[in-house]
């Protein structure tokens, strides 16, 4: 805290840039916790209940009733409430519905990352704008009557700091989001595995005509 008031006057050689940057860092940190944790619990849950459906036997209604109720959290619930809702289909038809499922929530997973794709680009500009309002206030020292090369150089660091901030922050926001887009890559590669596990197991067989039936058809 002894820095504040240097701090403070960078920021406002910066032209109050780097009171955006902070901002922004904050922003950007926010997104990343909050999704973070979301996608974490996402596809922990759906690990659990695909196990829990690998040992459910074919159109188990009551079983899966069960696992919706117990075990069932967050989007996955929805695929399972989907498949105890329609009544005996073909498996083509109870596809299609979980594939609109599907993509109605595909949306809630990658819901503001946008924050972190856009900070990758804006946090590196701002801090050039702010190095270059910084420049300017250095630069002008040498209009002053006795102003040596020394405090210009020195003005000329200290206005790289606000490109410095904006790396920094455009490396962590890069970092997660590309991390963050792989966790919602997995998330929606459950749902679709969750898919194939219900169709598989509550969309009725194909009946196969008997070979006096096609003979018959034939004629």
């Amino acid at each position: 805290m002894t820095n504040l008031p240097y701090w403070l006057e960078l920021a406002n050689q910066s032209g109050g840039i780097l009171y955006l940057m902070v901002v922004l860092l904050t922003v950007t940190l926010t997104v990343i916790v909050e999704r973070t944790w979301v996608l974490r619990n996402i596809t922990r849950h759906g690990e659990t209940l695909s196990q829990a459906l690998i040992p459910l036997a074919d159109h188990d209604r009551a079983g899966l009733a069960r696992i919706r109720e117990t075990q069932a959290r967050y989007i996955h619930a929805v695929l399972l409430e989907t498949t105890l809702a329609l009544p005996p289909a073909s498996a083509q038809m109870l596809a299609s519905r979980l594939d609109e499922v599907i993509l109605r929530l595909v949306p809630l997973l990658d819901r503001r990352l946008w924050v972190l794709d856009t900070t990758v680009t804006l946090a590196p500009l701002l801090g050039l704008l702010g190095t270059i309002i910084g420049m300017f206030h250095a630069f002008h020292v040498l209009t002053e009557p006795g102003a040596s090369h020394n405090a210009v150089t020195g003005g000329v660091a200290e206005a790289l700091v606000a490109t410095a901030a904006g790396l920094l922050i455009a490396v962590i926001g890069l970092v997660f989001f590309n991390g963050l887009n792989e966790r919602v890559r997995l998330a929606v590669h459950q749902l679709e595995t969750l898919k194939a596990m219900l169709v598989n197991r509550f969309g009725p067989p194909q009946t196969a005509l008997s070979p006096q039936a096609d003979s018959a058809g034939a004629r």
